[in-house]
């Protein structure tokens, strides 16, 4: 009667374990893992044509916030600018015409007629970075993303939608002389604000 009741112990420990265990494949396991990772690349684009392309309209000529950072450059800052944090980097979205200047290896100079003045900017058309183009808006909230890593990634794809997408047709007709009109943002210090070296990223060209 012992070794039944043993066998019987066994035979419901057996059946127990083996409910209590599950095997996936190894395949299945990353595909889940993947599916619910962030897609840095799908969220800039959305953002890019949802957010950022639509809000455009929203830019300040470039003329007009030099003038402003020049009579009220507190106020202008607190108006016109974003940044996440608390630091003295901030970003504006801008927009202006201007006659190209000079074409160079790594960008171009731009000359802005403003009434009786002029103003030269400069283009960026080779080094694209940093989190300008994610933070000019304001449209983005950091609380949306699980990490850190995630949301630098977001302004390494939407810099890359520039180089891939805006920058190539522009620069194959660029000439010297020539008239534009662009769209972009830029980063300027408020604790130490220099206007004389103003560079603008693009995210619209005409």
């Amino acid at each position: 009667m012992k070794a039944i009741k043993y066998s019987i112990a066994s035979i419901v420990v057996i059946v127990i374990a083996y409910n209590s265990v599950y095997f996936k494949k190894l395949d299945e396991v990353k595909a889940i893992h993947a599916a619910a990772a962030f897609n840095a690349v799908q969220y800039a684009q959305s953002f890019w044509n949802s957010k950022l392309m639509p809000n455009l309209n929203k830019a300040i000529d470039i003329t007009t916030l030099t003038h402003l950072l020049a009579t009220d450059t507190a106020k202008t800052f607190e108006t016109y600018s974003h940044a996440l944090g608390i630091g003295n980097l901030r970003y504006f979205l801008v927009k202006g015409k201007a006659m190209v200047k000079s074409v160079n290896e790594d960008n171009i100079t731009l000359l802005i007629q403003a009434d009786s003045t002029t103003q030269v900017v400069t283009l960026a058309t080779e080094y694209i970075f940093g989190n300008a183009v994610r933070d000019a808006t304001g449209l983005i909230n950091i609380n949306e993303f699980n990490n850190t890593m995630d949301f630098n990634n977001v302004s390494a794809e939407l810099n890359k939608i520039i180089r891939a997408t805006v920058l190539p047709p522009f620069k194959k007709q660029v000439k010297k002389g020539a008239d534009i009109e662009f769209t972009g943002v830029i980063e300027l210090n408020k604790e130490h604000l220099d206007l004389s070296n103003i560079e603008v990223i693009p995210v619209q060209l005409h």
